[in-house]
């Protein structure tokens, strides 16, 4: 009975990698945004993958987007990494998101070490999350973030100027922010068919 217990605590907490039975729905981590979750497969961000935020410009709405899953992962007692963060995070905004700061790296390095920071942060397993700002990142750079994500069974994100967006990505779930008017379009998603419509931006 305890070699259950044990094992039931490992995959809950992804340390062991689990396949997926042909057919079987794709299993997602909410998004925290009730709107956002009914359009992805799988109700959320995609585990062991590449999940890639187009925006005009830093700080325009990502951090919202992405509190609720770092509170859940920090509360639960897992470490997030920052990679690269435009700024240094404003730590009162992030504890009333519910984020417990003490689960919270911050990595600031530029350039190709960003890129080689969030790759062996993802590869190492021992991250509830990655995320990394990328100024500048082709197909091939973006492909080593995915497999790393998925070697490490880690949820990746990677936030991109959104003039990226026509060039192609390996990533299993592309959102865009639009500013006029603000709303987030959902460009890629891993097992199903991008929606035609927007989700309006309620936070």
């Amino acid at each position: 009975m305890g070699a259950v217990v044990a094992l039931d605590r490992l995959l809950e907490t992804r340390r062991v990698w689990r396949g997926r039975q042909q057919g079987e729905p794709l299993a997602g981590q909410p998004t925290g945004h009730a709107q956002l979750d009914a359009l992805l497969p799988g109700g959320g961000w995609q585990l062991a993958a590449l999940n890639e935020i187009l925006l005009g410009s830093p700080g325009s709405g990502e951090l919202q987007l992405l509190w609720p899953l770092l509170a859940r992962l920090t509360q639960a007692g897992e470490r997030v990494v920052l990679v690269g963060a435009p700024a240094i995070p404003f730590a009162p905004a992030w504890q009333a998101a519910g984020v417990v700061l003490a689960q919270v790296s911050l990595l600031q390095v530029s350039g190709a070490e960003r890129l080689w920071a969030a790759e062996q942060c993802l590869r190492s397993g021992s991250c509830g999350a990655v995320l990394c700002w990328l100024e500048q990142a082709d197909d091939r750079a973006l492909r080593r973030l995915q497999v790393a994500a998925d070697s490490g069974q880690t949820l990746a994100f990677v936030l991109r100027h959104l003039r990226a967006a026509d060039n192609p990505s390996p990533a299993a779930l592309r959102l865009l922010l639009d500013n006029q008017p603000r709303q987030w379009r959902v460009l890629k998603c891993r097992g199903g068919v991008p929606p035609a419509r927007p989700v309006p931006v309620a936070f």
